[in-house]
């Protein structure tokens, strides 16, 4: 990982190394912009949000393959060891399944997160509000600083 194609973020006890090259959420995800061959997007939760959950324990999918999906719509959840969180649809689009390497082996989930990780693939018009790896950090700064503050 170089700093060309990932970009280093630190902030209190917290560091990460970010793709650039995709799109991220203020819900904590990622968007691989880059089109596979059936012309679908991967999608996953940022390292931030892994860290949040805890290592998975479960996952599963409120909608199948080739169903229409609506932005901000729940279409499944995970569990992790610390919390059970909501996934939700970051496209106005349809849904093209689920990682079946994560369900193989869910550890992919925690430790690479930005790689074989990745939660769930779409077709679709990207959420608009999605932001740069740089803006996703100053958001992230003020995550941080709002939690360290809530812990004080």
């Amino acid at each position: 990982m170089n700093e060309d194609t990932h970009f280093f973020y630190k902030r209190s006890r917290f560091k990460t190394k970010l793709p650039r090259n995709r799109q991220y959420l203020k819900s904590h995800f990622w968007i691989d912009r880059e089109e596979d061959a059936e012309g679908g997007l991967k999608v996953g939760y940022t390292k931030f949000s892994v860290r949040m959950l805890g290592e998975l324990v479960e996952s599963d999918y409120e909608v199948k393959p080739g169903d229409k999906i609506n932005l901000g719509e729940v279409i499944g959840w995970v569990e992790g060891f610390k919390a059970t969180t909501d996934i939700y649809s970051v496209v106005n689009g349809e849904f093209l399944g689920g990682n079946p390497a994560v369900a193989k082996d869910p550890e992919l989930f925690f430790k690479k997160p930005y790689e074989a990780g990745w939660l769930y693939r779409i077709k679709g018009d990207v959420d608009p509000e999605s932001m740069s790896v740089e803006e996703y950090a100053s958001f992230l700064d003020k995550t941080i600083d709002r939690l360290e503050g809530a812990e004080a």
